[in-house]
């Protein structure tokens, strides 16, 4: 019987990185002469995976986010693993939004993956495991193959490939 190839294809995002970067963000916050007294913040809730952003008004809410993004990818943090909510209102007349770190990759987008895949007419088999596709196939130049389709196709999430063997 011939020997299986196969990897993984997941959407993580190391929380380290993003912990360093929101220290950093919240630094410049404190440091940055036009944020001033705007009551601007940035925080990390790791249990939840979420960053909170909070500011005097939608305008230097949307200038703190650019700062958080600079670090996330200064850092090498995807800008694809962050779902901004909406703007709501908070207390003292400032204004809160949340982003969610992705973690995963989500039933709609798995099976769209391996629509991709399998209308690529490789021969290769994928699979929708909880929060992963696996891809497995015998030849590993064919796996390289659905990694550069994978690749060239944008998903809207950010993806890894690992688990290659």
């Amino acid at each position: 019987m011939a020997k299986q190839n196969s990897f993984d294809i997941v959407s993580k995002v190391d929380l380290a990185e993003v912990k360093n970067a929101i220290n950093q963000a919240a630094k410049e916050l404190g440091q940055r002469y036009d944020l001033k007294n705007t009551r601007s913040s940035v925080e990390l809730d790791e249990k939840e995976r979420k960053i909170v952003l909070a500011s005097q008004d939608e305008y230097t809410c949307k200038v703190v986010d650019d700062i958080v993004k600079a670090k996330l990818h200064r850092r090498g943090v995807s800008l694809k693993a962050l779902d901004h909510g909406k703007y709501e209102p908070a207390s003292g007349d400032t204004v809160r939004q949340t982003v969610t770190l992705q973690d995963g990759i989500s039933k709609e987008k798995a099976k769209d993956i391996v629509k991709e895949i399998k209308g690529s007419k490789l021969k290769v088999q994928a699979a929708i495991q909880e929060d992963f596709v696996r891809v497995s196939g015998k030849d590993r130049d064919i796996l390289q193959e659905v990694i550069a389709l994978l690749k060239a196709k944008d998903f809207e999430i950010d993806m890894q490939f690992t688990n290659y063997r």
